[in-house]
C-alpha cells in the first residue's frame, strides 16, 4: 500500500506490531519450554502474559481509531522467531542454548521496541494521546523485558562458559 499521511503510515505500523505480537504468543510458550534455567522459563511465562496485556492495549488502539487490526504479516519478526526455533532445533548443551534462547529473545525485544518507539512518536505527532499513551506503556514493558533478561544472561552465560 502506497502510505501518503502519518496516520497511514501509523496504522500500518500498528498492524505490523499486531501481527508480531501474535506470532510471538505462539513462540514464549516453547522457548519457555525449551529452557532449562528456571529464571529463563519464569521470564519467558511472564513475558507471555505481558504480551497477550499488549494484544489487548492494541485491541484498544484499534478500537479508537476505527480500524482492523488485520494487516500483512510481520516477515521481520517471522525471521526473528525462526531464528529462535533454530536454536531449539539444533540443540546441544542446556546451559549454552539457553544463552542462545536469550540472544533470540533480545532481538525480539529491541525490534519491539522500535516498533513502538515509533509508533508513539507518530501518535504524539497525530495529537493521538491517549494512544501514545498505551504505546509507551507498552514500550516501556519491552524495555524492562530486555532488561531482566539481561540479568538472566550474566548468569546463565556464565554457566554456559563453563560447560
Amino acid at each position: 500500500m502506497k502510505l501518503t499521511t502519518m496516520k497511514e503510515l501509523l496504522l500500518e505500523e500498528l498492524q505490523d506490531i499486531y501481527s508480531a505480537e501474535t506470532q510471538i504468543t505462539k513462540a514464549l510458550p516453547k522457548m519457555a519450554k525449551a529452557s532449562t534455567s528456571p529464571e529463563l522459563k519464569k521470564a519467558f511465562e511472564t513475558h507471555l502474559q505481558e504480551t497477550e496485556g499488549q494484544i489487548q492495549r492494541l485491541d484498544t488502539i484499534f478500537k479508537q481509531l476505527k480500524e482492523s487490526s488485520k494487516g500483512k504479516p510481520c516477515e521481520g519478526m517471522k525471521g526473528l522467531l525462526k531464528e529462535g526455533e533454530e536454536r531449539i532445533k539444533d540443540g546441544g548443551e542446556a546451559d549454552v542454548v539457553d544463552a542462545g534462547l536469550i540472544s533470540a529473545a533480545q532481538r525480539v525485544e529491541h525490534y519491539e521496541m522500535a516498533a513502538y518507539g515509533s509508533a508513539r512518536t507518530y501518535a504524539e505527532l497525530l495529537g493521538e494521546t491517549e494512544i501514545a499513551k498505551l504505546l509507551e506503556e507498552t514500550l516501556e514493558e519491552e524495555k524492562s523485558a530486555d532488561q531482566k533478561l539481561t540479568k538472566v544472561a550474566k548468569k546463565v552465560n556464565l554457566k554456559a562458559e563453563a560447560a
